[in-house]
């Protein structure tokens, strides 16, 4: 993806469950960048009155809409749990359209540069939206150890998630940069800090 004076160069930002992406999401969000999450983006696309959301209806009726007008996403998730079919018959309908709203989010930003945000930016080829990659890494210890803290959740649960996203290695890997996330919450922020600045040189060159 090529930068332009109309479109920012884009920082592809991720990183495993716990590692501390949203907390450095949070930070470029502080400095004023135009941040964009791809969870954001799935949510986005099935707000009330667009198209996905009437598809959504239409295909598995009035019950998967809530009485405020809203998807009524346990009801989809369960339903995509219960059936392989209906699992590939949503994300053949909505992929394509979190891509398209994620793209013309990026392009319309209006900061130096931007920041595209998704927890598997390497499993899905998000990384091919950036011209840079910033992965946030930590031990696979302090992730388990930060989202038992965070979520509450299971530790059968938390090793199923990590089985399923890619490998420290395998981000570090494709990395242009990356955080070590095992420190402070203040070290992590004058890590974003520190590149934060080079990046709006490289900013410049792109402009």
């Amino acid at each position: 993806m090529s930068a332009s004076k109309s479109h920012p160069w884009v920082l592809g930002l991720t990183g495993g469950i716990g590692s501390g992406k949203s907390a450095a999401a949070d930070r470029f969000a502080q400095l004023g960048l135009e941040v964009v999450d791809a969870d954001q983006a799935s949510r986005w696309v099935v707000e009330p009155g667009r198209p996905a959301l009437a598809a959504l209806a239409e295909h598995f009726g009035e019950g998967i809409v809530q009485a405020d007008g809203t998807l009524h996403r346990a009801e989809l998730r369960k339903r995509i749990f219960e059936s392989t079919d209906e699992r590939l018959w949503v994300e053949k309908l909505l992929h394509p359209l979190i891509a398209t709203e994620i793209a013309q989010r990026l392009q319309a930003a209006k900061s130096p540069y931007a920041v595209f945000v998704s927890p598997l930016m390497i499993e899905s080829g998000q990384y091919r939206l950036a011209n840079r990659l910033l992965v946030i890494d930590a031990p696979r210890e302090l992730q388990v150890e930060r989202t038992l803290r965070r979520d509450g959740s299971s530790q059968t649960q938390i090793d199923a998630i990590l089985a399923a996203q890619a490998t420290r290695e395998d981000r570090r890997a494709l990395a242009d940069d990356v955080i070590l996330n095992d420190n402070t919450l203040e070290h992590l922020q004058a890590e974003v800090d520190r590149l934060h600045l080079v990046y709006l040189s490289l900013a410049g060159m792109h402009s």
